[in-house]
């Protein structure tokens, strides 16, 4: 995945361990994974309004 090894997650997951300790590191994966879950919901319920907006007729009056 993005094209890491298991020696650079590795690395990152140590120095993560170092900043953060181990008691707040499973607080912080909550958190990210919620952040990622609202933001892709965020983009489906954008692109499903788009389609919407594409199939209705537009209720604007045309001047004649």
């Amino acid at each position: 995945m993005f094209g890491l090894g298991y020696g650079e997650w590795l690395l990152i997951f140590g120095v993560l361990l170092l900043l953060f300790g181990g008691r707040k590191l499973p607080e912080l994966a909550r958190g990210l994974g919620a952040s990622i879950r609202e933001f892709r919901e965020a983009m489906r319920s954008e692109s499903s309004e788009r389609t919407l907006k594409d199939v209705t007729p537009s209720k604007e009056k045309t001047l004649e």
